[in-house]
């Protein structure tokens, strides 16, 4: 399969264009590719490259996923994700199987999308989906093939599994394995795909990076910078990057313990921070804290792995990153019970949020659930409101009550407290609110609000780390 060059500018990763000529800018042979794990990851990565004019063909174990896309029905909240997966299915290049034995047949270049969630008894990652799936691929590999790992995993990962992979292959050696991390954000996975910041190829050989290159030819064609580096340094990168985004993330809310402290204005102090071209306002911003699928996990994960390596001192600190992220769910508690007068019991409390970041269906780790669950331990009635993790959080948190919009959840509160920063919540009007509750009491639990605006309201307006 050979296809014709870029047609123009944007055409090639504007999401809902017809890409499907603008693979081949070299004459190489356009590659088959199958993504292995069709959750977040794996469905966003599979439907996109479709759009982008591959073959794609999903596979996973679990048949009912299969067979809501293979229907068109995306099992998760993401923007502009139904669209596109509409427009591969209608093209013909996107279907979705449980047979691996096809897929072995049909891939020249195997995605592997699998999770790796956090040990129910250690901060180790659970490898167990990772390992099943590469070892139930590696049997149906009869040919000169690339594995690809996009997975978050433990550095030397790579090394192993392409142990794994030879041994159990029968294309033996023929079959190569190389890591390409994965840096999508919720609520952005579609334009973080068709159009990164950055492709990290970890490889061992030149014709592994050549298949790499062939399998991403037009997102590299955009200009997309390419980074090619060993296995470890590619398995490096994600965690590493995480961490680093986490740090940031707690530093600044420990800056926001010490004004809490002192009397001084965290986000004035940010603000001056973010000036200086050293630090830069990114991630530099208080509030609730981290959670979701990937930070906490990674962090936990990455300090486990460092201390089996013997280096756990050089990771030490993400120890004390994680509890100051963990503290500050407890802090967002203490500032409800504090404007009910010290009692929580019989409290009626408005929880704004329930997924871990807006424009997500994701409570794996949301603060915002934790602190419902806390404050709903203490004895408060609590009500929580979100635009699209409502189904997510009842599975989950049956115990708490839910509401379908934020005005009528509100209705006969005594505090409401913001916990995710959906737009639909930044923009309520403090005056509508107002007519609604029995007190006029909220804490911004992600400096969303705009205080003023809120205090000429009649509103008793808190927030971490401000006077």
């Amino acid at each position: 399969m050979t296809l014709a060059t870029d047609p123009g500018p944007d055409s090639a990763l504007r999401p809902g264009a017809d890409t499907a000529a603008v693979l081949d800018v070299s004459g190489a042979p356009v590659p088959r590719l199958t993504v292995i794990g069709t959750g977040y990851l794996g469905a966003t990565h599979a439907i996109c490259m479709a759009v982008l004019g591959y073959e794609v063909l999903g596979v996973d174990v679990d048949p009912v996923k299969v067979e809501w896309l293979n229907s068109g029905r995306v099992p998760f909240f993401e923007p502009g994700l139904p669209e596109l997966l509409a427009k591969a299915l209608d093209s013909g290049r996107l279907r979705f199987t449980t047979n691996f034995a096809e897929a072995g047949d049909f891939g020249d270049v195997h995605f592997v999308c699998v999770g790796t969630p956090q040990q129910k008894d250690s901060d180790a990652a659970d490898m167990r989906y990772v390992d099943s799936a590469v070892t139930e691929l590696a049997g149906h590999l009869r040919r000169r093939t690339l594995v690809v790992g996009k997975s978050t995993v433990p550095v030397g990962t790579a090394a192993r599994l392409t142990e794994l992979v030879q041994r159990l292959a029968p294309a033996g050696t023929g079959v190569e394995l190389a890591w390409n991390p994965e840096f999508l954000r919720e609520g952005y996975a579609v334009d973080d795909t068709l159009r990164p910041d950055r492709l990290v190829f970890g490889t061992e050989s030149a014709w592994a990076e050549e298949r790499l290159r062939a399998a991403f030819a037009p997102v590299i064609a955009r200009d997309t910078p390419v980074v090619v580096t060993d296995l470890n340094t590619a398995e490096l990168v994600k965690v590493a990057a995480n961490s680093f985004l986490a740090t940031k993330i707690s530093y600044i809310n420990a800056m926001a313990e010490v004004c809490e402290a002192t009397g001084a204005d965290v986000t004035g102090l940010a603000e001056a921070l973010s000036y200086d071209d050293r630090i830069g306002g990114r991630f530099l911003k208080p509030g609730l804290g981290f959670g979701g699928g990937c930070l906490p996990k990674d962090i936990r994960a990455f300090s486990h792995r460092a201390e089996e390596l013997g280096v756990g001192q050089a990771v030490a600190f993400l120890r004390e990153v994680d509890a100051i992220n963990k503290r500050r769910r407890a802090r967002t508690v203490d500032l409800v019970r504090e404007l009910v007068g010290g009692d929580l019991a019989g409290a009626r409390i408005t929880a704004l949020g329930a997924a871990f970041k807006p424009n997500s269906d994701d409570i794996r780790d949301a603060p915002a659930l934790d602190v419902a669950r806390t404050l709903h331990q203490a004895g408060a009635h609590v009500t929580v409101v979100d635009p699209a993790a409502t189904e997510n959080a009842r599975r989950t948190f049956p115990e708490l009550t839910y509401g379908s919009d934020a005005l009528t959840a509100a209705a006969g509160a005594d505090v409401v407290v913001l916990l995710t920063e959906w737009t639909q919540f930044r923009e309520i009007d403090p005056h509508a609110m107002a007519a609604v509750v029995s007190h006029r009491r909220i804490v911004d639990g992600r400096h969303a609000l705009n205080p003023s605006q809120w205090r000429a309201a009649g509103w008793e307006y808190r927030a971490l780390g401000r006077p």
